[in-house]
């Protein structure tokens, strides 16, 4: 029997409607260009390393999973318009990997208004931590605890006077409060603490203020090339002291664009580096096959993303729904990603608190 054209149109779009529903849509809204550009391409990587081994393997309960990613340009309101159009327009069932304290802020309105989760935020800001946030779900520790982390060390080798610079946002007053934590709890007194524009980075004032407190630490609570232009500024007023920053510069990129400025400085990591954790020998095993020899740590929180991503589209069985996914992840107890294990409930999005410092070694490498 013959088919009309109308008929066979119809059958050709009905096959066309179910290839469509067959891939799992995640948004994400990232600076990929930008101040944080080399970070977020590193984070991106990673979690694209596990989701693609995924898909290779036939996608999560037979669908495979797309990552719908757009430039918000480290623009908060440009990354609120981006999860608009992710979620109203192209219908994503979750978020995934944004990048920014203000910008993930931004995006918060969308989330709630549509039950939308969001999942592995690339920031520790203590404000989607505490209170919980409902849609917001966690896959790292909080800035705050990485910075009175990294304050305790420096005081326990004798560091004493330690001066803290930090953007004037969310972000820089988030990890201040950590920093200020940690100096409390060492009975220090900062030797000086000092905020700049982050919209225009202009140290050229503030860096020899800083150089003539003789601090001995500079902890700078700020992105990628603020902090690269801070140091030299710096050193070039003459300061010789040991420079500390978050794990928002934990890139590969952030390590190149010091240039000779990268040895020595101190980054805070959220997750292990050693590939004694099966997590970290997993990383790299999927990233050699593809010919990549470095997991940095910043592929390395994107791939940890990427796992708690998969798990709770598995959870939510053959036909995810965004509440099918949120009652999924509040679900997740004790999920072992590779040597770290991941928690969730109705009370507690953090997911994970290690915290631990590296060093930036004489190769170009992060050392522990």
């Amino acid at each position: 029997m013959r088919l009309g054209h109308s008929v066979l149109g119809a059958l050709l779009l009905a096959t066309m409607g179910v290839a469509a529903q067959a891939q799992i849509l995640i948004g994400q809204t990232a600076g990929f260009t930008g101040s944080v550009a080399a970070g977020v391409k590193e984070t991106t990587d990673g979690a694209k390393l596990y989701l693609d081994a995924v898909n290779a393997r036939g996608g999560v309960n037979g669908q495979r999973i797309e990552l719908i990613s757009l430039d918000d340009k480290f623009d908060p309101k440009l990354a609120s318009e981006n999860a608009r159009k992710l979620i109203e327009e192209q219908n994503v069932l979750a978020m995934f990997l944004t990048r920014g304290t203000p910008h993930t802020e931004a995006i918060l309105p969308f989330l709630d208004k549509h039950g939308v989760p969001l999942i592995g935020p690339s920031t520790g800001a203590m404000v989607l931590h505490a209170p919980v946030k409902k849609h917001v779900f966690n896959v790292r520790a909080t800035y705050q605890r990485e910075a009175e982390k990294a304050i305790a060390h420096l005081a326990t080798i004798g560091i004493t006077r330690i001066a803290v610079i930090h953007a004037d946002d969310s972000f820089g007053a988030d990890g201040l409060t950590g920093a200020q934590k940690g100096l409390a709890g060492a009975k220090l007194t900062p030797a000086a603490v000092e905020k700049f524009n982050r919209s225009k980075p202009d140290f050229s004032q503030l860096a020899p203020k800083i150089a003539k407190t003789d601090a001995q630490a500079v902890m700078m609570i700020a992105s990628g090339a603020a902090v690269v232009d801070c140091i030299k500024a710096l050193k070039a007023a003459g300061s010789n002291a040991q420079f500390v920053t978050l794990s928002n510069n934990a890139s590969g990129g952030f390590i190149k664009s010091l240039g000779d400025n990268a040895r020595g400085v101190i980054v805070t990591q959220v997750l292990p580096q050693s590939v004694g954790y099966m997590l970290v020998k997993e990383a790299s095993d999927l990233a050699r096959a593809k010919n990549v020899n470095d997991v940095s740590p910043a592929m390395l929180e994107g791939f940890s993303a990427a796992k708690v991503l998969v798990e709770a589209l598995r959870r939510a069985g053959p036909k995810p729904s965004r509440e099918r996914i949120q009652s999924a992840l509040e679900g997740i107890k004790k999920f072992d990603i590779g040597g770290l294990e991941v928690s969730f409930s109705t009370e507690d999005h953090t997911g994970l608190d290690f915290a631990d410092l590296s060093i930036i070694s004489n190769d170009g490498k992060f050392r522990r």
